[in-house]
Parts: C-alpha cells; sequence; structure tokens
C-alpha cells in the first residue's frame, strides 16, 4: 500500500511478523496496518528467510516459541546476513529468552499478553533509532578506520582487527558499543547513555544487559579481560573508554597501529 503525499508517492513500510499461531498474526496484521503499516507474514523459518530475500523488510517482529522452530536460532541466522531490526515477543517469565534475545542481536522485546498500542509505539521507537543509526553511518567518511591499542575498527564495514591482523567476529552490536566507545575516549558514559547511543532497547527491569554487552567486548578487546585497561568500570555510575584512540584511512590501517 502506498500513500499520495503533495505530489509524490510514501510506500509504507514493511513489517515482517513472524508467529506460528495464526489468531496472533492475524491481531498483528491488523493493528499494524491500522498503524500504517504493509505487513508479511511468515510461520517458519524458511518462510522468515524467503520473505527477507524477496521482499524490502523494514522491521522483524520475531515469536521465540515458533513452533517446531526456534526463535533464538532464528534470530542468529538472521543477523548473519541482514542487519534488519528485530523485536522478540516473549513470555511474562522468559527473563533469560530476552536476555540472550538481546545477546543474538534483537534490538528490543515485547511480553505477552502485550497492548497492541504498545507494539506499534515500540516499533516506531526501533525504526527511528535504527533511521538515525543508518544516517550516522552514512555521515561517516567513507573508508574511515579508528585505531587504538594495536586493533583497528573499519566503521563502514563494521570488522573489529586484532593485534595479529585477523578478524574479532563482532557481532553488530557489539561493534555499535565499541564504536560509541570510540568516539568518545576519556568520556564517562553511564548505561543509560549507552543504551541511546546504541540504538539499543529503551530502559527496562533488564538493568544489566549493557553490563552482559560489555563483559562480552572486553573478552573480544582486552589482553586480560579480568583485569580491562581498555574498558574501565566507573562504580556507580558506567564506563569510560581509557585507550589511545586515532583515526587513520583504510589505505593507512593495513599495517598495525603503535
Amino acid at each position: 500500500m502506498s500513500l499520495f503525499c503533495w505530489g509524490r508517492v510514501v510506500k509504507n513500510q514493511t513489517i515482517l511478523v513472524v508467529e506460528d499461531d495464526p489468531k496472533i498474526r492475524t491481531l498483528l496484521r491488523n493493528v499494524l496496518e491500522g498503524g500504517g503499516f504493509d505487513v508479511v507474514e511468515a510461520g517458519t523459518a524458511s518462510e522468515v528467510m524467503a520473505a527477507l530475500t524477496e521482499q524490502s523488510i523494514a522491521l522483524v517482529t520475531l515469536d521465540i516459541q515458533l513452533g517446531k522452530d526456534n526463535g533464538l536460532d532464528l534470530a542468529r541466522d538472521i543477523r548473519k546476513t541482514s542487519p534488519v531490526p528485530i523485536i522478540m515477543v516473549t513470555g511474562q517469565d522468559d527473563v533469560i529468552d530476552r536476555v540472550v534475545g538481546l545477546e543474538v542481536g534483537a534490538d528490543d522485546y515485547i511480553t505477552k499478553p502485550f497492548h497492541v498500542r504498545e507494539v506499534v509505539a515500540r516499533i516506531r521507537s526501533v525504526l527511528r533509532r535504527s533511521a538515525q543509526s543508518e544516517t550516522q553511518t552514512q555521515e561517516k567518511p567513507a573508508g574511515e578506520a579508528l585505531s587504538f591499542d594495536k586493533m583497528i575498527a573499519h566503521l563502514d564495514r563494521m570488522e573489529l582487527v586484532d593485534r595479529m591482523g585477523k578478524d574479532c567476529g563482532l557481532t553488530s552490536g557489539d561493534f555499535k558499543l565499541l564504536t560509541v566507545f570510540l568516539e568518545r575516549p576519556g568520556r564517562v558514559l553511564s548505561r543509560d547513555q549507552l543504551m541511546d547511543l546504541t540504538g539499543g532497547i529503551e530502559r527496562n527491569p533488564l538493568d544489566r544487559a549493557i553490563d552482559n554487552q560489555v563483559a562480552r567486548l572486553r573478552k573480544k578487546i582486552e589482553r586480560n579481560p579480568s583485569e580491562p585497561k581498555l574498558i574501565k568500570t566507573v562504580r556507580g555510575v558506567g564506563y569510560l573508554f581509557a585507550g589511545d584512540v586515532k583515526t587513520v584511512q583504510d589505505s593507512d590501517s593495513s599495517s598495525k597501529s603503535a
């Protein structure tokens, strides 16, 4: 569906609703279409991957309990091939699933039973953050990289090269967090600020989501994760990146920075 607005055609954003219960799929379709979105439905992992390949999907709502398919595994598979925003749909008491969902790359979560207005509000919030993040990425000079402690972060391709010249294999979420630190060295950042700057989920009871992500990132970049020298904990406040950060171009970054 498209709208005609002051002489130009404005196409609705398409939401992929992944849910094996036809009744819930129908409910979400009606709610989202009423909110001005187009909707594509999927009930299995194969249908999801086909939809992402064949259509322009703006966001995915993904039920963790997906019949014979595992929603968390599916989220991992999506993240391997697409940066599309993902909102996980979980049970009321599935705290562990929520944490794991965020760790595998989900952008937010909704618990069942949910209010239809909350669904639309959270989708719009994630889409806004995604658009802002994309704009910021586009504004970065092509080929720009940041070097620190003999490691190089290539911003344009979201790749971190370690001290041996190998790809660290960071997830998109971990790389966003690293970029936030590298662009603000020596600055104390609260957990709330890190949530906002990484385009993460809105403030919620899972206060340790950022702490867990910092711990994972330390394992990839610290020489001794048990005694971190780069990402310092500021007790009672948040974190600070203590490394010396330099801007380099890809043509200059083939050799390791001192």
